[in-house]
């Protein structure tokens, strides 16, 4: 894919890598930038919603988000077109932390970063307009079905949201990949029709 083909792809993947790397190795204190929903709140920091989604923890946080996205954001811009795909990245980010926002509005000390959320948005959209794809979930070497992946990403997330004390944000991935989902039905009126059929096909 070109720059001229897909420009918010690589607009969004440059700005990811850059702060991120920015905020792990410079001095500056980025702590206002993280998505903290009691100041989201209280402070009215409403930019953190935003910011969070280009900071990552660490390297390998980073690269897996990149290398993730790397695989799905051209294609589905190619596909979608360069505003569906940027309204469909920025809002999957934000809705993907809402229920944290909802759920954490008290709690002073939960903080959380990370593209996973828009990310896994790009993910379901692609999914959606192209059911016939197979995944791979690294390091497994097995290629999955994408209504099978979907199947069980989501039953993952909500499984882990629930159970896991892993530090990871498994609720963002959770709304997020939902956002993007419905998301790209608003842009593609007879994705879901033509999904359905695929996948009805195939049985």
């Amino acid at each position: 894919m070109s720059f001229e083909q897909t420009p918010v792809a690589m607009i969004i993947l440059i700005l990811i890598g850059g702060f991120s790397f920015f905020a792990l190795y410079s001095k500056y204190d980025l702590r206002k930038c993280l998505f903290v929903p009691y100041e989201v709140i209280n402070k009215k920091r409403y930019w953190q919603f935003l910011t969070a989604g280009f900071l990552h923890a660490d390297l390998v946080h980073l690269m897996f988000n990149l290398f993730t996205y790397y695989f799905f954001a051209f294609q589905f811009e190619a596909t979608i077109g360069s505003i569906p795909f940027l309204i469909i990245y920025i809002a999957s980010m934000i809705i993907a932390d809402i229920p944290s926002l909802i759920k954490n509005r008290n709690n002073s000390g939960y903080r959380s970063l990370g593209a996973s959320g828009a990310v896994a948005g790009i993910i379901f959209g692609s999914l959606l307009l192209n059911p016939g794809m197979s995944l791979m979930i690294f390091p497994i070497p097995l290629h999955i079905p994408a209504p099978v992946f979907a199947v069980l990403y989501l039953t993952f997330c909500i499984v882990a949201k629930r159970f896991a004390r892993d530090g990871i944000n498994h609720s963002a991935h959770l709304w997020g990949s939902i956002a993007g989902f419905f998301l790209t039905m608003l842009f593609v009126h007879d994705a879901f029709r033509n999904f359905v059929a695929q996948i009805l096909q195939s049985l």
